[in-house]
């Protein structure tokens, strides 16, 4: 209990512990851009609940904040999601925000995208 936390940035949990991440959390933790990250199996099978309850959360807010979700892999789970709640996405003020930059340090390139606040 008590009032939302504001942060400028939040980085969701992958694996196991995104089953921890509900609408309670999104109505909680108020962040300008979440953190999406966990490319693997284990995620894939979380993921869709906890873009769900991130619409769900973000609608009690009663504001106007713009909300980026910043995903750090591709996934179809997350395509499906964003073509099936793309408008009410928008009434809700949230950017899916995807990248084709990619980044090449030392030996290795990795795909990329710059956040300014």
């Amino acid at each position: 209990q008590g009032p939302p936390v504001y942060v400028d940035l939040a980085y969701l949990p992958g694996s196991w512990s995104a089953r921890t991440v509900d609408e309670e959390f999104f109505r909680r933790i108020r962040s300008l851009c979440y953190v999406v990250s966990g490319d693997d199996h284990l995620k894939e099978g979380v993921l869709r609940p906890l873009l769900d309850a991130l619409l769900a959360g973000k609608h009690q807010w009663g504001t106007d904040i713009q909300v980026t979700l910043i995903p750090t892999f591709d996934s179809l789970v997350m395509h499906e999601w964003y073509q099936e709640t793309h408008e009410r996405q928008q009434e809700l003020g949230i950017t899916v925000l995807g990248s084709n930059s990619t980044v090449a340090m030392q030996d290795e390139t990795f795909p990329a995208c710059k956040v300014e606040f």
